[in-house]
This record gives C-alpha cells, sequence and structure tokens, in this order.
C-alpha cells in the first residue's frame, strides 16, 4: 500500500513538473512545427511524435523526428528516474499534455492508431 501511495504521489508530482523539466526537449524545429501545421507529422499516444499514414515525409524531416524521439525518450528516461516511475508512464503523461494542445488542422494519433485531424 505504502509503495503504491508512492508511486502515486510521483506520478502526481511528475504531472505537474513535466512540461518545466521537458520543455527544452518538446520544441520542435520549423521543420517539424510546418509539418505537425500540415498534418504530415503528429503527436501521438506513446508521447513521441510520429508521420502520418500515407503523409509525404521528406527524409529530413524523418531524421529530425527520429531525433526528437531520441531526445524525449532521453529526457523520459531521466524524469521516470528521478521520480520512480516507468519511462512509459512519463510518455504517456507528456503525450496526454502534447496531444490536448494540438492545434486546429494538426492530427494526432490515438491509442488505437488511428490519426485524427484537430
Amino acid at each position: 500500500m505504502e509503495q503504491t501511495l508512492k508511486k502515486l504521489v510521483a506520478v502526481i508530482l511528475l504531472a505537474a513538473g513535466l512540461a518545466v523539466s521537458a520543455a527544452p526537449v518538446l520544441a520542435a524545429s520549423p521543420l517539424v512545427e510546418n509539418a505537425k501545421n500540415n498534418c504530415v507529422v503528429g503527436e501521438q499516444a506513446d508521447g513521441y511524435l510520429g508521420v502520418v499514414t500515407g503523409a509525404d515525409a521528406s527524409e529530413a524531416l524523418r531524421r529530425e523526428v527520429r531525433d526528437i524521439n531520441q531526445q524525449r525518450k532521453a529526457a523520459y528516461a531521466n524524469l521516470a528516474r528521478r521520480n520512480g516511475v516507468t519511462i512509459e508512464v512519463t510518455a504517456a503523461l507528456t503525450a496526454e499534455k502534447l496531444m490536448n494542445q494540438a492545434g486546429p488542422g494538426q492530427c494526432v494519433r490515438l491509442e488505437s492508431g488511428e490519426w485524427v485531424k484537430r
């Protein structure tokens, strides 16, 4: 019971401080921001960026998405370690925030795998 309570408190603290702690990693380049605005790239329920199914993404854009996702994974690992939770919990909390912040015309990928345009 005490272990569960500790994890719950860690998750709450993680959620509260996540936006500030991970902000530099979550920032995207103009290339990625443009792709997000054109529904070529979108936020996914797993906390990572993805190329929208059927979208025409250049190799440079795909490389940028991979780089951002690697940076996110490192940030998630660091936050998870500090808060005593898994990387997946950290990524999921971040994903929820990022998906909720998606603007009109941007796409997000739901847990079901379906891409939805906002």
